[in-house]
């Protein structure tokens, strides 16, 4: 049992599986941009966890000016998020009430590789505002995901946090900012030398008590 006073989690892949909403999102702004709306569910799920120019760049090869790409993916976020705030993502079993209990006993955060407004989605849609106490992703800071734990730490006084992910950039990341990485194993990725390791949100409560 590893002692922590806050738990940072990654999003995709560790508390929601976005990936088939995201997919609409993005090929209805294909289509206003006058592309083929082409995008399917495995190339979007193996994009999952990296930052915003190189999921553009894999999803958009045949366009070569990478400003214009970014242009593209800005109205793919606004479709995506759209979509998401009207119909969400699928909840990993026992995240809600994982979150409920958890929050009793330490703060809880969101660090995520995304844009601003998809987290805010994620919390509303699902009713899970009042578990997490802030957030933080590199559309609202200009900063990839180690910085922003690093930052959202900081930001919380936190001495003893531990951050759950999903995938190998996360582990990276959280060791990174120099904060013990648990592997939700049941998301996208698979991670080498990972302190804990989950098969379910709902182990955590076994796993991690306050200091």
């Amino acid at each position: 049992m590893r002692e922590t006073d806050g738990i940072l989690f990654d999003l995709d892949g560790t508390l929601w599986d976005a990936v088939e909403g995201i997919c609409q999102g993005w090929n209805a702004g294909f289509q206003e941009c006058g592309l083929e709306p082409v995008l399917t569910v495995p190339q979007l799920r193996s994009c999952m966890g990296l930052l915003m120019e190189d999921i553009a760049a894999r999803i958009l090869p045949q366009i070569e000016d990478g400003a214009r790409r970014m242009e593209i993916m800005e109205i793919c976020y606004r479709h995506q998020l759209r979509y998401l705030g009207e119909h969400g993502g699928k909840l990993y079993p026992g995240v809600a009430e994982t979150l409920e209990e958890l929050s009793g006993r330490v703060p809880l955060f969101i660090v995520s590789n995304c844009q601003d407004g998809y987290i805010q989605c994620f919390l509303k849609v699902h009713g899970l505002e009042k578990y997490i106490r802030d957030f933080e992703c590199p559309g609202r800071t200009g900063q990839a995901k180690a910085a922003n734990i690093a930052l959202v730490a900081r930001r919380n006084g936190l001495s003893a946090p531990v951050y759950v992910g999903d995938t190998q950039g996360d582990c990276d990341a959280a060791h990174g900012a120099g904060v013990p990485f648990f592997h939700a194993a049941y998301g996208f990725g698979s991670v080498d030398q990972a302190e804990g390791r989950i098969q379910s949100i709902s182990e955590l409560t076994g796993l991690l008590t306050p200091p």
